[in-house]
């Protein structure tokens, strides 16, 4: 598991809504049973998105907003297959994680 990756949402009551979820959980800290993620949202359920805060993403041809003020930790059983990184968008999600920590 690495920072960044994404995975699908393995929860049937919330998959719909949040399709994928991040990885945001700094990997020296694998060998917890545990990763903090943010869920992926799908663009089409939010009419305002802050910028900033809800950077977009194309994920497997979807277009998801970074759902910052809903991290989670999950049980690493419960994450679904890893889809892809976004370690190039790196920048983004720190700047996101950034203002929703600190205002800035």
């Amino acid at each position: 598991m690495a920072q960044f990756d994404v995975y699908e949402n393995e929860n049937q009551e919330t998959r719909q809504l949040f399709p994928y979820l991040l990885d945001a959980q700094a990997e020296m800290l694998n060998n917890l049973p545990t990763r903090v993620v943010i869920p992926l949202l799908a663009i089409s359920e939010i009419s305002k998105p802050i910028p900033v805060l809800n950077p977009v993403f194309d994920i497997e041809q979807t277009q998801v907003l970074m759902s910052t003020p809903q991290l989670v930790g999950i049980h690493t059983a419960l994450l679904g297959r890893k889809v892809c990184s976004i370690q190039d968008k790196r920048d983004e999600v720190i700047a996101a994680l950034d203002l929703l920590f600190t205002g800035y």
